[in-house]
C-alpha cells in the first residue's frame, strides 16, 4: 500500500487542492445536468457562485496579497459586462450571438477593455495609499455606473439596460467552472512566482521592498490590472447569464459585498476565498428565495447577523484552539496522503545520529579548567 501511495506523497497537494475541489464539483454537476437535468434554481445558483469566486479570488490579489484597499471591483465588472454584451450584440447580426464563438470573442474584448481601464486608473491611483486609494476606486466605480446608466439607447441601452444574447442556461455553469479554473491557474501561479513574492514583499513592507530594488509601481500595476481583467471576465459572464445588463447592479454595495467575502475567507487565502464566496452566495440566494413578501425586509438583517457570527468565529481568541484542531488543513494533515512527514526522511542514511564520528554525540565534552585559567592569568602561574 505504501508503494502505491509513494508517488502521491511527492505531489504538493496544497497547490492542487483548489483545482481538484473545483474540478470535482464542476464534473459532478455536469454529469447531473447531462443525465437527469438540474432545476433552474440550481443552475442560477451555480452561475452566481462561479461568478463570485472569480471576483473574490481576483480581488484577493489586490487586497490580500498586495495589501491595497480597492472598492472599485464592481466598476471593472460593469465595464466587462457592457463591453462584452455590446460585442455579443454586434456579433449576433453576423454569427450566432449566443454561441460559444461570440462568447469567447466577447470575453476577450471585455477582459481587455477592463484591464485597460485598470491600467489607466491604477497608474495614478496606486501612488495613493489606504483610504485615499479606496476613495478613488470607489469614485471610479460610481462614474462608470453613471456613464453607462445615462448612455443612449442605441449605444448601451440607457437606464433600461442593455439587451444581450442569453447563453444556454443548461450549460453556462460549465463555462463558469472552466473560468474559475483559469482564474486559479493564473493567480496561484503568479503568487508562487518571483513576481508574486515581490507583490507580497510590498504588502509586508513597501520601504524595505524599494530598498531591495523591487519596482513597486510596476508590481502594483501588474496586480491591479490582472485583478481588473478577471473582474471584466466575470462581467462578460454576467452579461451572458442575464438577458439585460443594468448599471444599477454594479453599485458600491456590490464592491463591498465582494470585499466582505475576501475578508471572511482570509486575507491572502485563496482556498478561504473560494469557500467564502460559495458559502455567502448560497446564504444570500437562499434568503432571497425563502424571505418573500413582507418578510423580505428581514433579509438584510439576517444576512448581516450571519456575517457577524462568521467574523466573530474567525477572529475570537477563545475559539482559536477549536479552529486549529478542526479546520480543513488540520484534518487533511491527519491523512496519509496529505501528511508532510515523508518516509524517505526517516530512512535517510545521512542523518546526524547515523554519521560515524570520532566523538560520541551523546558524550559530554570536558575542558581542563586549570589550562583555561593559566591562559587567562599567565602571571599567576609564575608566582
Amino acid at each position: 500500500m505504501n508503494k502505491i501511495l509513494e508517488p502521491f506523497k511527492r505531489i504538493s497537494w496544497k497547490y492542487l487542492i483548489n483545482y481538484i475541489a473545483v474540478a470535482v464539483v464542476g464534473l459532478l454537476f455536469t454529469v447531473l445536468t447531462f443525465s437527469s437535468g438540474l432545476p433552474q434554481s440550481t443552475l442560477f445558483l451555480l452561475e452566481k457562485i462561479t461568478m463570485n469566486i472569480i471576483l473574490v479570488v481576483s480581488l484577493s490579489l489586490v487586497v490580500g496579497f498586495l495589501g491595497e484597499l480597492s472598492l472599485g471591483h464592481a466598476g471593472f465588472m460593469c465595464v466587462g459586462a457592457y463591453i462584452g454584451g455590446k460585442v455579443a450584440c454586434i456579433l449576433s447580426e453576423s454569427i450566432d450571438g449566443d454561441g460559444i464563438v461570440s462568447f469567447l470573442i466577447a470575453l476577450l474584448v471585455g477582459a481587455a477593455v477592463a484591464g485597460a481601464f485598470g491600467f489607466i486608473i491604477g497608474l495614478p491611483a496606486l501612488r495613493l495609499k489606504g483610504d485615499y486609494l479606496a476613495i478613488v476606486t470607489l469614485a471610479f466605480g460610481e462614474i462608470v455606473k453613471t456613464v453607462f446608466a445615462n448612455s443612449s439607447e442605441d449605444t448601451f441601452g440607457g437606464s433600461m439596460g442593455l439587451r444581450t444574447p442569453r447563453f444556454d442556461k443548461q450549460y453556462l455553469f460549465i463555462i463558469g467552472f472552466v473560468l474559475v479554473l483559469i482564474t486559479l491557474a493564473v493567480i496561484q501561479n503568479l503568487i508562487r512566482s518571483k513576481h508574486g513574492r515581490a507583490i507580497t514583499a510590498i504588502r509586508d513592507n513597501e520601504i524595505a521592498a524599494r530598498a531591495t530594488g523591487i519596482n513597486v509601481t510596476k508590481y502594483k500595476l501588474i496586480a491591479f490590472v490582472i485583478s481588473a481583467i478577471f473582474a471584466g471576465v466575470a462581467g462578460v459572464f454576467y452579461s451572458f447569464a442575464n438577458s439585460t445588463v443594468k448599471a444599477s447592479v454594479f453599485d458600491y454595495n456590490y464592491s463591498i459585498d465582494i470585499l466582505i467575502m475576501v475578508v471572511i475567507g482570509g486575507m491572502g487565502n485563496i482556498s478561504g476565498a473560494i469557500i467564502s464566496a460559495t458559502a455567502i452566495t448560497y446564504i444570500n440566494t437562499e434568503l432571497q428565495t425563502l424571505l418573500t413578501g413582507g418578510a423580505a425586509v428581514y433579509k438584510d438583517i439576517i444576512y448581516a447577523l450571519i456575517l457577524i457570527v462568521i467574523i466573530i468565529y474567525n477572529n475570537a481568541s477563545a475559539l482559536k484552539s477549536f479552529r486549529e484542531r478542526f479546520n480543513l488543513k488540520a484534518l487533511l494533515k491527519k491523512t496519509k496522503l496529505f501528511n508532510k512527514t515523508r518516509q524517505g526522511y526517516a530512512d535517510d542514511e545521512g542523518k546526524w545520529d547515523r554519521v560515524p564520528t570520532k566523538i560520541d554525540m551523546d558524550e559530554l565534552l570536558s575542558v581542563d579548567v586549570n589550562v583555561v585559567e593559566s591562559i587567562k592569568n599567565p602571571d599567576k602561574e609564575e608566582m
